[in-house]
């Protein structure tokens, strides 16, 4: 039997699909597991890391900002979708699961019409315009979030899920996290991230955050910029005069999410929802400042999910400056019993059989 799993452009649609395939491999070691995925995306390094096979085509993502990019990625579209059509022709899968992203379009849609059963994950709160388009020929549709299910047609396809997550995210211990990132075991820790590429606003914010708790010895803050931001962030600091103290970390991009998240007691940071995921599935309290700009302001809807159960705050990006997070930190920061209480309200928020729940429902 083979499976074929596509998904991808940002982390957010590649690890779902890889925690989705590793859960597959586990039951069934024979099955053959391909990756199709895009040419310009983080799945042509991610995928083969993490031991999988993966075909590329042409595809790319539509542009909100500069709407005259759109013919050319239509264009795109179509030479990925006849790409699409020949890989599968040629692979001739039993099953093809789409977890979003600029390949997962035209890899799904083509595995309909040649009448593949397809399966497509969801991750967030309000769904986006393809997964809706898309599952009126799917098997089934798989919510990382129950509130997504009122923005689709056929509710006897949906199955709450949750967002699937790696193992390595419940398997990481505290300690040897700690040691291992140079934390101590009474430091406070404060990891602050806005996704690979990073986050401007929020960027801006932490500096000033970092200003404020600089030199601050039980603080300990690791901020990720991202790989847009990183150098700029940098040459800011040098031209600003700041010399960070031994408590300030700040760093390109974090590769083992787990190892920090699990070293951490606050997460600043965007609410995409593998993000959501991931810091439930650790149990840690979050500060949230959902990105403006996404489709249906869905990382608004996926972070409220969790403030409403008591797991985060959220702030609004336009609602957000630098000294009024240095005070929701530092608040947090003096009351432990607070921030005990948003960890247990967030850890029963995880979608810790998410991958069991999407394996169990898919016929194989």
């Amino acid at each position: 039997m083979k499976v074929v799993m596509t998904g991808g452009g940002t982390g957010g649609h590649i690890y779902p699909a890889i925690a989705i395939a590793d859960e597959i491999k586990r039951r069934y070691p024979d099955l053959e597991i391909v990756f199709i995925g895009a040419e310009i995306g983080m799945e042509t390094t991610i995928v083969p890391d993490n031991g999988y096979e993966i075909i590329l085509i042409t595809a790319d993502g539509f542009s909100r900002e500069h709407m005259s990019r759109n013919f050319k990625v239509l264009l795109r579209f179509g030479k990925g979708t006849l790409q699409a059509r020949n890989i599968l022709r040629k692979l001739r899968p039993d099953v093809v699961i789409g977890t979003g992203g600029y390949a997962s379009a035209p890899v799904v849609r083509m595995a309909q019409s040649l009448n593949i059963p397809t399966y497509i994950q969801e991750q967030n709160a309000i769904p986006g315009v393809t997964n809706k388009f898309l599952e009126s020929r799917a098997t089934k549709v798989f919510l990382g979030f129950e509130k997504g299910s009122q923005y689709f047609k056929h509710k006897e396809k949906h199955v709450v899920s949750g967002n699937p997550v790696r193992k390595n995210f419940t398997s990481v211990n505290r300690d040897e996290a700690r040691e291992e990132l140079g934390f101590k075991p009474k430091d406070f820790v404060l990891l602050s991230f806005g996704g690979s590429q990073g986050a401007g606003r929020i960027n801006k914010a932490m500096m000033e955050v970092v200003e404020t708790f600089n030199g601050v010895k039980d603080l300990k803050i690791c901020m990720a910029t991202g790989g847009y931001y990183y150098k700029a962030i940098l040459e800011e600091l040098e031209e600003k005069g700041i010399q960070l103290e031994s408590n300030i970390s700040i760093i390109e991009y974090i590769k083992d999410m787990a190892k920090y998240l699990t070293a951490a007691d606050l997460v600043v940071g965007r609410s995409g929802a593998l993000s959501v995921a991931e810091i439930t599935m650790c149990g840690k309290p979050a500060i949230f400042i959902p990105s403006p700009i996404v489709s249906g302001n869905h990382q608004y809807y996926n972070a409220v999910a969790i403030e409403e159960k008591g797991g985060a705050k959220v702030i609004e990006e336009k609602d957000l400056e630098g000294k009024a997070l240095s005070s929701e930190i530092l608040k947090l920061k003096n009351n432990p019993e607070i921030l005990r209480d948003m960890s247990e309200k967030s850890a029963k928020c995880a979608p810790l059989r998410a991958a069991e729940i999407i394996c169990d429902s898919i016929e194989f």
